[in-house]
C-alpha cells in the first residue's frame, strides 16, 4: 500500500510536469494554429539556462528566475525574429522550420555548453524527506514540483477564463480576422502567447533538470508526450492538457512500477524488465487511438465562447 502511494505521487509529480510543458504547447497550437516541433527544444533551453544561473548566483530560487524571465525573452525573440513570417502557411512549412530550429538550438547549445551534461543541484533544504502520510516518506524537491505546477494551472486558468487579455486570446482562436478588424494588435497578441508557451516550457525543463542530467537534446522525446496529451485532452484547451498529463502521468508511472512484477509470471526477469517500459507507451498511445475514434476534437475541447 506505502508503495502504491509513493508511485501515485511519482505519477501525479511527472503528469503536472507533463502538463507545463503541454500547456505551452496546446495554446500556441490551439490559438496560434501553429505547429511547433521546437517547442521541446525550449524545455532543453530552461534547463540549461537554469543551470547556468544557479551556478553564476548561488541561489536556487533567484537562478531559477532568472532563467525563466531567459526563456520567455527567448521565446518572444524567436517568434518576432522566425516564426511570425510563417503564419497562415501549410502546417508541412511549420513542421520543417521548427525542426530546423531542432537542429539550430542543438548546435547552438553545443558551440555555448559543449557536448558535455549539466547538472543543477539542488539546495539543501529541497533535499529533505517530508513525510506525506504515516510510514511515507516523500522528496521535498517532488512535492514542490507538484505545488508550484497546481498553482502555475490555477493561475494559467484565471488567466485565459477570467481577464481580459484571455478573453482577447480566446476570441483570436476562433476568428482571429474578426478580433484584427476591432482594431486588436493580433501579432503583438501572438507575440505574447508564444512568449508564454515558451516560458512554460522552459519552466519544466527548469524543474526536471535536478532530476536527470541537462543534455543536448533531452526535449525530444518528452515533446512526443506532449502532442499526445494535447490531442487526448483537447486542442487549444488547458483543463483538457491538465487532465489528460495526470493520466499519462499515471499510465506511464505505475506501468512501470507494476507491471514487471505482472510479466514476470510468464516471462523472465529480464524480458519483464524491457517489455513493461515498452508496454506502459502502448498504453498511453492506445488511450490516444481510442480517444481519436470515439471523439475526435478531445475529451474535454476548448471553450472559446
Amino acid at each position: 500500500m506505502l508503495l502504491v502511494v509513493e508511485q501515485f505521487l511519482n505519477g501525479l509529480q511527472f503528469g503536472l510536469l507533463l502538463f507545463l510543458l503541454a500547456a505551452g504547447l496546446t495554446l500556441v497550437f490551439g490559438i496560434m494554429d501553429f505547429v511547433n516541433l521546437a517547442h521541446g527544444s525550449l524545455y532543453m533551453m530552461g534547463a540549461y539556462f537554469a543551470a547556468t544561473f544557479v551556478a553564476w548566483t548561488g541561489n536556487f530560487i533567484f537562478g531559477i528566475i532568472l532563467a525563466l524571465g531567459a526563456t520567455l525573452l527567448l521565446g518572444i525573440a524567436l517568434e518576432f525574429v522566425a516564426l511570425r513570417h510563417l503564419y497562415g502557411r501549410d502546417h508541412l512549412d511549420h513542421v520543417l522550420a521548427t525542426f530546423g530550429l531542432i537542429l539550430f538550438f542543438n548546435d547552438a547549445v553545443r558551440l555555448i555548453w559543449g557536448p558535455a551534461g549539466l547538472a543543477l543541484s539542488l539546495p539543501p533544504w529541497l533535499t529533505v524527506p517530508i513525510q506525506v502520510v504515516p510510514g511515507v516518506f516523500y522528496p521535498a524537491y517532488r512535492l514542490a514540483i507538484i505545488v508550484v505546477a497546481l498553482a502555475v494551472a490555477l493561475l494559467l486558468y484565471i488567466v485565459v477564463m477570467r481577464t481580459r487579455l484571455g478573453m482577447l486570446i480566446r476570441a483570436g482562436a476562433s476568428n482571429r480576422e474578426m478580433i484584427g478588424a476591432l482594431g486588436i494588435n493580433i501579432k503583438l497578441l501572438y507575440t505574447l502567447v508564444f512568449g508564454l508557451g515558451a516560458a512554460l516550457a522552459g519552466l519544466a525543463g527548469m524543474m526536471q533538470a535536478p532530476i536527470l542530467t541537462v543534455q543536448i537534446g533531452m526535449g525530444e522525446n518528452i515533446l512526443i508526450l506532449a502532442f499526445v496529451i494535447i490531442v487526448i485532452g483537447g486542442i487549444g484547451s488547458i483543463r483538457g492538457a491538465f487532465l489528460a498529463a495526470i493520466f499519462v502521468g499515471l499510465i506511464d508511472t505505475l506501468g512501470r512500477a507494476f507491471l514487471p512484477d505482472l510479466l514476470r509470471k510468464i516471462l523472465s526477469s529480464a524480458a519483464a524488465s524491457t517489455a513493461a517500459p515498452a508496454l506502459s507507451s502502448m498504453l498511453i498511445y492506445l488511450l490516444m487511438a481510442i480517444v481519436l475514434v470515439v471523439r475526435p476534437e478531445g475529451l474535454f475541447p476548448a471553450n472559446r465562447r
